[in-house]
């Protein structure tokens, strides 16, 4: 990283065919952030057309559309970087994508498309393909979706093509359990194991249809320490400063205490031929 960076981590409501009203949502919580001086703001999984399997047809539009330009413009404006979960139509797919598009001053769109696609989502999206690290704002990123983050290979890999920073957008429900409890026994262990840092948020309230979502938000450091982690029941912006030197420490070849290990570097892929030959015992 070239200097230390603050982060910003919403959690919101999003209301399921409500884009423009969703849209109002983020720009204005991006002109909160960017007073704050903000240089990363990541909004949840599909904030901008709410998140529902079973509505994803009749969602979303292409990242080529009116509304992401508009978010480019606000984020140009603001000079700000903003990372927007989205339903993605292709024309090329059947089903859409559950994406998050990166938008940031000076330099393309980008995207992400989610690779590991939930039991309960299979039926109705298209699972993304790749692993895309994205630089902005003098530092290098990456992201991946809610139920990507079950899956340790996935910040392995960003974490060895260079990423610093892994954003962990979610619509994770109610129903799916004690949020705190549940995060920091999994994504604690993948900062930690890949020396990374990682911020996380999710949607809160009703998706309009019926389905109720938990909030939360989660800053963790590059030996898994809780830097941030909330509880707090309401639509906010929630700010974390990372720090530059800590993780340039941690990544520089010639680091001497046990403390600063940067696993990764010390590996054995040559023997990890059998992760990729195994499979689930039945």
């Amino acid at each position: 990283m070239q200097h230390d960076c603050q982060i910003g981590l919403v959690q919101m409501e999003s209301h399921i065919g409500e884009r423009e009203a969703n849209f109002r949502r983020i720009t204005h919580l991006a002109e909160v952030a960017s007073k704050k001086k903000v240089s990363f703001l990541c909004f949840p999984e599909c904030a901008l057309d709410g998140y529902s399997p079973q509505y994803a047809s009749e969602l979303g539009d292409t990242i080529r559309c009116s509304v992401i330009n508009r978010l480019k413009e606000c984020a140009e404006d603001l000079g700000i970087t903003l990372l927007v979960g989205l339903v993605e139509q292709d024309n090329k797919t059947e089903k859409p994508y559950i994406s998050h598009v990166i938008l940031s001053p000076g330099n393309e769109d980008m995207v992400y498309r989610k690779v590991h696609l939930g039991r309960s989502e299979l039926d109705y999206f298209t699972p993304g393909n790749q692993f895309p690290v994205f630089n902005a704002q003098g530092t290098t990123f990456a992201v991946g979706i809610c139920w990507d983050w079950h899956f340790p290979e996935v910040t392995a890999i960003y974490s060895l093509k260079g990423a610093e920073i892994i954003f962990a957008p979610h619509a994770s429900p109610v129903i799916a359990g004690d949020r705190k409890e549940i995060w920091l026994r999994y994504l604690g262990t993948r900062a930690y194991d890949n020396s990374v840092y990682l911020g996380a948020c999710n949607l809160i309230g009703s998706n309009g249809k019926g389905k109720e979502f938990s909030g939360g938000t989660l800053t963790i450091g590059p030996k898994g320490e809780v830097i941030l982690h909330t509880e707090v029941l309401e639509e906010r912006i929630f700010i974390s400063t990372l720090s530059a030197e800590r993780i340039n420490r941690i990544r520089r070849f010639d680091r001497v205490s046990m403390k600063d290990s940067f696993f990764l570097a010390d590996r054995r892929k040559e023997l990890y031929h059998e992760l990729l030959e195994l499979d689930v015992q039945r």
